[in-house]
């Protein structure tokens, strides 16, 4: 395993493998004072974030930091970007520096993979290198494409809760359009054995989405009552030139998760949110605080997460090509 891109290219033997992983770093780290473990010592992990982050900024440098990597943070508003540097000339630069791995979030969709090319091979310190000698490559969200660490999360945090993915149904409600997580999910839960649907106006449905392993639903109240977990999207105004919809009234009314709907649920249902909410908009206040809601679940299963993918990438003893 060389980079991790894509949901779309993970088996189900390697999305297992990582979610297990990530289960093993919680164990190991549960009942320490000091939550540090030497497995990356001496590594350089980089975060180039080109968009605000929150959730998945912290928890790969807290990821990073308790596995004794030296993280570094490097922000497009804070760097040569400011002074018109390209992405490819930033990404050769930093991998000059000594990256061992690049954390990447950029609004252009496939940034990471071109990343991956850019750095792969080159010119070291003792003449060229061989190509695939350059630095890990994790995409950590890029435009509309994927978001696949924070599906990995999602997915262990179903798994935690509901005991097994395989044969549970998972709704997907909301912006799927402008989603990079609504992508990653739809690819990794159909491969882990979920039966999942994307329930959306249509106007918020991307073009090609029957190619999709997932169906399609405009009506939320008819899909409530047979769903496991129900996995609410933010509205991505900032990406969004024209009227996808009336209202953001409307669009409460129709697409969000109020406590009405939450009693449309099974008792056993979850409640997911890749945060950050809109709460009072796509989820009502109670619903995001209420005991079936796995919002701050989430985040701490992130951090796990992150730790196996970077200890997959970094120390594991896999080899092959982008995941």
């Amino acid at each position: 395993m060389r980079h991790l891109l894509s949901t779309a290219d993970l088996t189900r033997d390697d999305a297992t493998d990582l979610l297990d992983e990530a289960e093993r770093f919680e164990q190991a780290l549960t009942g320490r004072e000091i939550r540090k473990l030497p497995t990356l010592r001496g590594r350089t992990v980089m975060t180039v974030f080109y968009e605000n982050s929150t959730r998945t900024r912290v928890s790969f440098e807290v990821a990073g930091k308790w596995m004794s990597a030296d993280v570094i943070n490097v922000s497009a508003s804070s760097s040569s970007v400011n002074k018109g540097e390209s992405l490819r000339d930033t990404a050769k630069t930093l991998r000059a520096a000594g990256a061992d791995a690049l954390i990447v979030r950029h609004p252009a969709s496939g940034a990471a993979h071109q990343i991956a090319a850019w750095t792969s091979g080159g010119f070291g310190p003792d003449g060229p290198d061989a190509e695939g000698t350059g630095p890990a490559v994790i995409n950590a969200g890029d435009g509309t494409h994927e978001h696949p660490t924070q599906a990995l999360l999602d997915a262990l945090t179903l798994r935690q809760r509901l005991g097994d993915i395989e044969g549970r149904r998972i709704a997907i409600v909301g912006d799927v359009l402008h989603s990079r997580v609504a992508r990653s999910n739809a690819h990794l839960l159909s491969t882990l054995g979920a039966d999942v649907v994307l329930v959306a106006p249509p106007t918020l449905l991307p073009v090609g989405v029957e190619q999709w392993p997932v169906q399609t639903s405009g009506n939320l109240d008819a899909e409530l009552p047979a769903a496991d977990a129900v996995m609410m999207l933010r509205v991505q105004a900032e990406r969004m030139n024209g009227g996808f919809f009336p209202s953001a009234r409307e669009y409460s009314v129709r697409y969000g998760l109020n406590e009405r709907r939450m009693g449309l649920l099974s008792d056993d249902a979850v409640v997911l949110h890749p945060g950050p909410m809109l709460r009072g908009m796509e989820i009502g206040y109670s619903v995001a605080d209420s005991p079936r809601a796995t919002i701050l679940e989430q985040v701490r299963n992130g951090v796990h997460v992150r730790m196996a993918v970077l200890f997959r990438l970094l120390a594991g003893t896999e080899s092959g090509g982008a995941l």
